[in-house]
């Protein structure tokens, strides 16, 4: 399979832009809080005080993290494409939070604008399949994360195997049909539902992380292995 065209990619998220987030929550039937407030409980068990969310898109788990962490936490988003963040900056102005410390800045997540190790934690959610070049994309991770720094992915993955006819059902030929209802682009999540069945399995993208340098790698299942959360350290 190739790797994503990233123009394509980003052309897919803005035109659902303005919708994406109510899209999110409705064809997931709202389990995409859950799996955030996962991730959060995740992030809480180390301390962090700057905190870097690539493919922030519109910013749902930067703003996840901000209510679940200590309000002195510094947190960047970081996109690829302009018109997610626009939605992101309206719900920061929405929740009038400081707009230093609560950043959100267009950029490439396989070049990022950051010095080595300038972060203590890098949260990535439903971003990595999208990448052009994964192992470029988690080299850069690695550098920007101080030692003892961590990575938290948040990802679709392949689902156990007795629920996967049922899965790949839904994700083919109806969730495409409720998002055109939903956001009136239906080839949008035919995207979705392609770049998932393409995407590694748990074992192999914990695999991937540790080649890149990551250690204590750990993985946990979530929703019949819909998603899963991957957690590696920086040595």
């Amino acid at each position: 399979m190739s790797n994503p065209d990233p123009d394509a990619v980003r052309e897919t998220f803005t035109r659902v832009a303005d919708r994406y987030d109510i899209a999110n929550h409705l064809l997931s039937g709202g389990i995409d809080f859950y799996w955030r407030k996962k991730l959060v409980n995740l992030a809480r068990r180390a301390p962090c005080s700057r905190i870097l969310d690539l493919a922030t898109g519109s910013g749902d788990v930067a703003f996840a993290l901000q209510d679940g962490l200590a309000s002195t936490v510094e947190i960047i988003g970081l996109d690829f494409c302009e018109p997610m963040l626009k939605q992101a900056r309206k719900k920061r102005g929405r929740l009038g939070l400081d707009s230093q410390q609560y950043q959100f800045i267009e950029g490439d997540c396989l070049d990022l604008p950051f010095e080595d190790s300038s972060f203590d934690l890098v949260t990535i959610s439903f971003g990595l399949r999208n990448l052009a070049d994964r192992k470029k994309g988690l080299a850069e991770i690695y550098r920007v994360l101080k030692p003892n720094g961590r990575l938290i992915v948040l990802e679709f993955t392949q689902p156990y195997w007795w629920f996967r006819p049922f899965y790949y059902f839904y994700l083919r030929l109806l969730l495409p049909w409720f998002a055109r209802i939903v956001t009136g682009d239906r080839d949008a999540y035919l995207y979705l539902g392609t770049s998932i069945s393409n995407f590694p399995n748990r074992a192999e993208l914990g695999g991937e992380l540790e080649e890149v340098g990551f250690e204590n790698v750990n993985i946990e299942a979530l929703t019949f292995s819909i998603v899963a959360l991957h957690v590696g350290t920086k040595n």
